[in-house]
């Protein structure tokens, strides 16, 4: 059964030859990065805005030949040159098949991948042969999780921050697609901040905010916790940061 093959992603960790100045090796969740294990079924990568998720996300997704702007591996498209150099510099470690396919999901640079999408529908090889529909003609929500129902499927599935434009309705449906995935043997790497996204059962969860990549458990996330405190103590949150805004609590 597909469920049941070895993953292909097993683990993945910096060169030894990696440099040790200047951005992105100067971040400490790369310059500690270690071993960094992922999980047979779900992975996350939680931490605050700066923490180096998304920067390691797209490293990844380089690393398994897939475009740096999102997609699978026929859209081929670069619009801006913005991307690090790390994944030059990963050690992956896979099963013996490989990757033979994925997707590279990037709320960042969405919009990009759409455009370039519909421009492709005027080469009768363009990506519409590979069943790439008009996303602009879509709300922006209903356009991410048409993409996710219609496109992403591959042997490894790369998200960052796929909670962009999604309700917590939406966000709990794609709870849901990532337990079809799983089934259709797919293994699923998540960067997120949402606490619905990342309640997915039995994940391995990495929190970046303390430096070096460490497994932590849900409750143990800053935006679980910011999220609970919010809802138990809500008033008293709110007037402490209008009272103080550079000061939340």
């Amino acid at each position: 059964m597909p469920g049941k093959a070895r993953p292909p992603l097993i683990d993945m960790a910096l060169s030894r030859q990696a440099p040790h100045v200047d951005y992105p090796f100067d971040l400490p969740c790369v310059r500690h990065l270690g071993v960094l294990a992922f999980h047979p079924a779900v992975t996350y990568l939680v931490g605050e805005n700066g923490s180096g998720k998304s920067t390691l996300i797209e490293a990844l997704a380089q690393c398994c030949g897939l475009n740096v702007e999102g997609g699978n591996r026929n859209t081929v498209f670069n619009t801006h040159q913005t991307a690090s150099l790390l994944w030059k510099h990963l050690e992956l470690r896979t099963a013996v098949a490989g990757i033979r396919s994925g997707f590279f999901f990037r709320a960042e640079t969405l919009y990009n991948l759409f455009t370039k999408a519909e421009e492709e529908k005027r080469d009768p090889h363009g990506w519409h042969v590979y069943g790439w529909s008009d996303r602009h003609q879509a709300s922006h929500g209903e356009g991410h999780i048409r993409l996710f129902k219609e496109k992403v499927q591959g042997d490894v599935l790369i998200f960052d921050e796929p909670e962009a434009a999604l309700s917590p309705h939406r966000q709990l449906a794609f709870l849901a697609l990532i337990r079809q995935w799983i089934q259709q043997g797919s293994q699923v790497i998540i960067a997120t901040h949402s606490p619905i996204i990342l309640s997915y059962p039995d994940a391995w969860i990495y929190g970046l905010d303390s430096g070096p990549l460490q497994r932590i458990a849900y409750e143990e996330c800053a935006c679980v916790q910011v999220m609970e405190a919010f809802m138990q103590q809500r008033q008293r949150m709110v007037s402490a940061v209008l009272a103080d805004p550079d000061e939340p609590t």
